[in-house]
């Protein structure tokens, strides 16, 4: 049985971060992990910022109220689910993807959950497993089931590379250039078309 992981934001969703930062005209908080590979370190730099500008979830939680899916995600997804099985395997939190999730139709979601206080601010967050795209595809795998990927940045390509068939989608030209392998593509049925031809 075929399983199709996805990458939520920068595949299916906008960037959380960035359109956080241009709500709040924090340009510092547009880094995400197309910029820097490492995860942890990417989240105390955030993390940080938001402590010394006084920023919590309920501010980050007001701007994502008016993120909207890419033009064409949900019908991508629909799609794909006709044929695939689809996990959604994001390094977001919980706090942020459920509203996402509705307009996406409730996909199965896989990511991690923040750590807040009382008085609304971000003290810490949690991953559910070290190297959580990779493992979970790993992990899969280990149940019979064969994976295909797809994302768009550093952390996505462990699970690109792991699976049968994994592709970039949406990737900043770098990306694409330091992994001249991996099949890039910009449009959804056109990403459609390559995950049905690889399920064969």
């Amino acid at each position: 049985m075929y399983v199709t992981c996805l990458d939520l934001e920068g595949v299916l969703v906008p960037e959380i971060w960035i359109a956080f930062a241009d709500a709040v005209g924090i340009p510092e908080l547009r880094r995400t992990t197309r910029d820097e590979p490492d995860y942890d370190k990417l989240m105390q730099f955030r993390l940080n910022i938001l402590r010394e500008n006084n920023l919590g979830l309920p501010q980050i939680q007001e701007v994502i109220k008016g993120i909207k899916p890419l033009p064409g995600a949900k019908e991508f997804l629909d799609e794909l689910r006709s044929f695939s099985q689809v996990i959604v395997i994001s390094d977001t939190f919980e706090q942020f993807a459920m509203p996402l999730m509705a307009q996406l139709g409730y996909p199965t979601l896989m990511c991690n959950s923040l750590v807040v206080a009382e008085d609304g601010s971000i003290t810490d967050y949690k991953m559910r497993c070290e190297q959580s795209k990779l493992t979970t595809v790993k992990a899969l795998q280990s149940c019979g089931m064969t994976t295909i990927a797809a994302g768009d940045s550093h952390n996505d390509l462990g699970m690109i590379r792991a699976s049968k068939a994994g592709f970039l989608f949406k990737s900043p030209e770098a990306i694409r250039e330091a992994n001249p392998d991996v099949p890039a593509f910009d449009e959804f049925d056109d990403m459609l078309a390559a995950i049905k031809a690889a399920m064969v």
